[in-house]
């Protein structure tokens, strides 16, 4: 062990203890677990015992998951819990390892507790030995007792262990791997599953044990699975003779196994049968009285677990399907940017819930680009994501502003009648100028990955959760305007993908900034990735993924044009529509008339706010002809006409429409229905 790792985890000045040579002499190790690190040292004959090298033990007891069993591991945790809680000074233990060679031996452990001044553990300090020895010399009682106590204790140990399995698959592995065969002796292991009124055989071993046409099998069949399906009971099978002369079908494909006896279990939860087990054994001759009541008691636990395991696969498909019912079906086209999302599930049970992913068409060259997750794991999670996922497209498809957009959502989601809340993040991109308006409802930040594949997070400021902002009347959100060039990736996320166990949030987004800065350069290859980082760290939250790439500035076609609905006593607004006529000069090859368009245009929508009622629609287009132009337009809802003026001297204002009139090539006021539209026109170079 290094001497800073040791420093850093403050460990006892005396750590290790030195054990006494008398111990080594009598083939006994020793072991130092200093509880507040987590650090357990083992001198060479405790590593001896355990028949481990040196370099295969770290100094942490997890270390010693290869050579104890399942089963008996969870039996010494709850066993050293129970002594460290109770305030017991020591406590002792006989328990199996598994050798390198795969025998099985017995070993003793004893460890001393020791506490400080307030009664808290914080050191054991023990010995182990091997006990093989001294169990095979005890006296046939004591044999018989502990083997009684090893069967309960393994009744035990594999109930704890199926308490983890969470389908039938885990229940199956718990099954194989406890060493459950072992120490029954069974050589073999066969299990079956009621499916349809018929038994499919979902688990069967040693490899060369599957007898062809048994896969399915009906109940009324001359099986032993099906035999005790129908009658409910055990069936105990005491010789190959009575094997042979009961299942005549079944025997003659199994005899060159060296079977002996059996012992068939029915699996019953809740009065009715959900499948059968099935113990082979070719060293055994019949079953004692506590045999057998160990065998149903074992059956029993495995029923349970099982229908556990099967009610958590049905909610989580129910719950799948439910969530995969509410995410678009398909992604639109975008023209002028190239699109990839994912949708991860959760892998516990119905633990699905309420992380979304949408993208909108919007007119004038606009897309939207939602990422969303509505709090809680569960179908009514989903439920309440595909009601906000919908009103917030409709929101959005109607013209809102991001703001208003989120606002509303808000709204919706408080009235909804749920306890629960969302957090969204909503980008409005205008992908023939590259202008990104961003809203963030207590949503982690996007990040931007550049074209030469350096990512940066993407600060942006946010308002409240959707609910939560309606709940306290804050529905104020900031909208944040940034550009997007050609090639470079909006990353939208929900919090699944940075969240690491016992780290926080910045980690997490640090971990993610690095993994897509070396990712592929192919958006659906690297959206693939993210999701493959969070399985093998074994995540077990959803995740969605957006991921939106600007693929090249293109300028519009004739009659194309960018529009922007810039409400009264909207601070945000006005800053979004002064940045988008900014970047559209720009892209569309005006720059050497920037300055000039977005003064022009800033007094005719200023004009519009202060002496009108109601807001204000920006239009800003190119016009082609014998020369080329570029054209504000201004509409509001008052036919009044505005009129130049002199300001005078020491006049605040009055200057706007002659501000205009110098700076514009043209400009003019026409009338629109129930209003009127202020307009100018900008001469520019022709857009190479």
């Amino acid at each position: 062990m290094d001497d800073w790792v040791a420093g850093a985890l403050s460990l006892p000045d005396d750590w290790p203890a030195h054990p006494d040579l008398s111990l080594a002499l009598n083939r006994m190790g020793s072991f130092d677990w200093d509880l507040d690190s987590g650090l357990m040292h083992m001198d060479r004959p405790a590593l001896d015992v355990f028949d481990l090298r040196a370099e295969e033990y770290n100094d942490r007891p997890e270390s010693l998951g290869q050579r104890v069993p399942p089963d008996e591991g969870v039996r010494l945790d709850a066993m050293v819990a129970q002594a460290l809680k109770s305030g017991q000074s020591n406590y002792g233990a006989y328990f199996r390892i598994k050798r390198r060679d795969g025998s099985l031996r017995w070993t003793h452990t004893q460890g001393f507790i020791r506490r400080d001044g307030t009664g808290r553990p914080h050191r054991i300090i023990g010995i182990v030995r091997d006990a093989t020895q001294e169990l095979a010399d005890s006296t046939a009682r004591q044999e018989l007792d502990l083997e009684r106590r090893r069967r309960t204790s393994l009744v035990d140990g594999t109930t704890a262990a199926l308490a983890h399995a969470r389908t039938v698959g885990d229940v199956i592995e718990v099954l194989k791997n406890s060493q459950g065969l072992a120490h029954l002796g069974a050589t073999s292991l066969v299990m079956g599953l009621m499916e349809a009124g018929r038994i499919h055989l979902v688990a069967d071993g040693p490899e060369d044990s599957f007898v062809p046409g048994t896969r399915y099998t009906r109940t009324d069949e001359q099986y032993p699975m099906s035999e005790v399906v129908r009658t409910l009971a055990p069936r105990f099978i005491e010789s190959a003779t009575d094997f042979a002369t009961s299942y005549p079908i079944l025997w003659p494909h199994i005899s060159h196994l060296g079977i002996t006896s059996a012992a068939y279990l029915p699996l019953i939860a809740q009065a009715r049968p959900i499948g059968a087990l099935g113990l082979l054994y070719s060293d055994k001759d019949g079953f004692t009285g506590d045999e057998r009541n160990l065998l149903v008691a074992l059956g029993s636990s495995i029923a349970q677990s099982l229908q556990r395991a099967m009610l958590y696969e049905q909610e989580h498909d129910l719950a799948e399907g439910l969530q995969q019912a509410m995410l678009p079906r398909r992604i639109p086209d975008v023209p002028g940017a190239q699109v990839a999302v994912r949708y991860r599930s959760a892998r516990l049970g119905r633990d699905i819930g309420g992380d979304w992913y949408d993208v909108i068409p919007l007119p004038g060259g606009r897309v939207g680009a939602v990422i969303g997750d509505v709090q809680g794991h569960d179908t009514h999670a989903a439920a309440v994501m595909g009601q906000l996922r919908i009103v917030l497209r409709a929101y959005a498809a109607e013209g809102h502003s991001p703001a208003t957009v989120m606002a509303r959502a808000s709204v919706f989601l408080h009235e909804l009648d749920t306890d629960r809340f969302a957090t969204c993040t909503y980008a409005e991109v205008d992908l023939t100028t590259g202008v990104v308006q961003l809203v963030r409802a207590g949503h982690v930040d996007p990040l931007v990955r550049e074209s030469d594949g350096s990512c940066r997070r993407l600060p942006a400021e946010g308002g409240l959760p959707l609910g939560l902002s309606a709940e306290f009347g804050r529905l104020e959100y900031p909208v944040s305007t940034v550009e997007l060039d050609p090639g470079q990736t909006l990353l939208l996320f929900t919090d699944g993908l940075v969240e690491l166990p016992g780290a926080d949030l910045d980690e997490g987004i640090q971990l993610l900034t690095a993994m897509v800065r070396n990712g592929p350069q192919d958006l659906q290859r690297l959206a693939d990735r993210l999701c493959e980082e969070v399985d093998e760290r074994g995540g077990e939250d959803d995740v969605a993924v957006l991921l939106l790439r600007r693929k090249v500035a293109h300028a519009p076609q004739p009659g194309g044009r960018l529009q922007q609905h810039v409400a009264q006593s909207d601070p945000e607004a006005l800053s979004s529509a002064r940045h988008m006529i900014r970047a559209a000069v720009r892209a569309w090859g005006a720059k050497a008339r920037a300055d000039e368009v977005e003064l022009a245009a800033d007094e005719l929508i200023t004009n519009a706010l202060m002496h009108t009622d109601g807001g204000a629609i920006v239009t800003i287009r190119v016009l082609t002809g014998p020369e080329r132009r570029l054209r504000v337009d201004v509409e509001d809802r008052s036919s009044a006409l505005p009129r130049r003026r002199d300001a005078g001297e020491a006049g605040v204002s009055g200057r706007g429409l002659m501000l205009v009139d110098r700076l514009a090539d043209l400009w003019g006021v026409e009338s629109r229905g129930s209003g009127k539209c202020v307009w100018c026109e900008f001469v520019i170079p022709a857009h190479e």
